[in-house]
């Protein structure tokens, strides 16, 4: 696999790369890295040209200060296509980087050729969102400066059940935990991007291909209707025992469902 810095506004960006083919982009969701989908780049099989890029303050990028919104991430994005030669591609995205990715196809639409949403959060107020957030937080050990604190498999089906694997692996629970200190103090910015932005009206709005995939598991699947509903043209997959990071133990059905999505 291939790995590299690129240079960007916001500082020196980290992704992973491998494949040939038609460039599909791999944004991961918040407090996470590229390196959450390390299964799934396995499972695509080098049909497509795969990049997956940290965040700016996550995995390995550059850290940055203040309070990024939506608008920010989607930039960054744009500028690892530019300097990676990158004219046009398609986005496959969870939480975070599905919000990301629905940013893309309306601000950039001449940059993106489809998209996947997977398990796409759905907020009906800012109210609602703000208690979900706050749970997810909350679940998140740190210590007294507010640097994040390793959490055990045993913590997390306890504190925090509807954000993990249904099977999760010691594996993905190390990358876990490296991910939270790899993002430190700054962990919560694509969270609180992802609850300041409108992602009901960006819907609306999206003129190329969508996939919709969620975990039956996952929370935001009872709101199905009001995804597609606002989106026009679009597809919709559920993943049977599924639930969040479905990209870990169900890698193989995802890159099969979005291989054929994208042709």
């Amino acid at each position: 696999m291939e790995r590299g810095l690129i240079k960007t506004s916001a500082g020196y960006i980290h992704y992973r790369a491998t494949g040939n083919g038609k460039p599909l982009m791999l944004l991961h969701a918040a407090t996470k890295s590229s390196a959450i989908y390390l299964e799934l780049i396995a499972a695509l099989g080098g049909k497509v040209r795969v990049i997956a890029p940290d965040f700016p303050s996550y995995g390995m990028s550059d850290h940055i200060s203040g309070h990024p919104v939506i608008a920010d991430y989607s930039r960054v994005v744009t500028e690892v296509m530019g300097r990676l030669g990158i004219k046009k591609a398609s986005f496959l995205g969870e939480a975070l980087g599905a919000y990301v990715a629905g940013d893309l196809a309306v601000s950039y639409p001449d940059r993106v050729e489809k998209i996947i949403l997977l398990n796409c959060p759905f907020y009906f107020s800012r109210e609602y969102e703000k208690s979900r957030h706050a749970g997810f937080k909350a679940s998140t050990p740190v210590d007294s400066s507010g640097f994040p604190l390793p959490r055990t498999l045993e913590y997390v089906l306890e504190k925090d059940p509807g954000h993990i694997p249904m099977k999760p692996t010691q594996s993905w629970m190390d990358r876990d935990n490296l991910s939270l200190v790899q993002a430190g103090r700054d962990m919560w910015q694509g969270l609180d991007a992802v609850g300041e932005y409108d992602m009901n009206s960006t819907m609306e709005r999206i003129g190329c291909p969508v996939l919709l995939i969620w975990g039956e598991h996952f929370f935001y699947l009872q709101f199905k209707d009001e995804y597609t509903r606002r989106i026009k043209n679009h597809q919709v997959h559920v993943i049977k025992g599924g639930r969040f990071m479905p990209e870990i133990d169900h890698a193989d059905e995802i890159a099969q469902t979005a291989l054929k999505f994208l042709g």
